[in-house]
């Protein structure tokens, strides 16, 4: 399956820059391999990559064992902002992260929107 990356790249610029609170995004493997990218430039890709599939397939695990169900979403809330990994396909989870100032209810509305554009870019 060929993805069409530059109108991915395109459509993660546009995601990151419509407002200030959203800092990066990535699309990522679930094996930890980044396909398209926008983040900070002091933060290393590859290692975003691996650490958000790490992240998703514990979280999966976790899910499971608890008897939970699929895993949609998971949420980090640290001091200077929120990450969030959410499953896009199964062939790409979606990072995206954003500062303390956003509104979470929104951030999860542009999150939902975001991924629905790129599993339509995916397909």
């Amino acid at each position: 399956m060929a993805i069409d990356t530059a109108k991915i790249q395109s459509a993660l610029h546009s995601f990151v820059s419509g407002t200030s609170e959203i800092e990066g995004a990535a699309l990522v493997t679930p094996d930890g391999l980044p396909l398209v990218t926008v983040l900070p430039s002091h933060m290393d890709e590859e290692r975003v990559s691996a650490m958000s599939a790490a992240l998703l397939s514990l979280g999966e695990r976790i899910g499971s064992e608890l008897m939970r169900g699929g895993i949609s979403q998971i949420a980090i809330d640290g001091d200077d902002g929120y990450c969030l990994l959410s499953s896009c396909s199964e062939e790409a989870i979606f990072l995206v992260l954003a500062t303390r100032m956003v509104k979470k209810g929104i951030l999860n509305l542009e999150v939902r929107r975001i991924v629905a554009e790129v599993q339509l870019l995916l397909s």
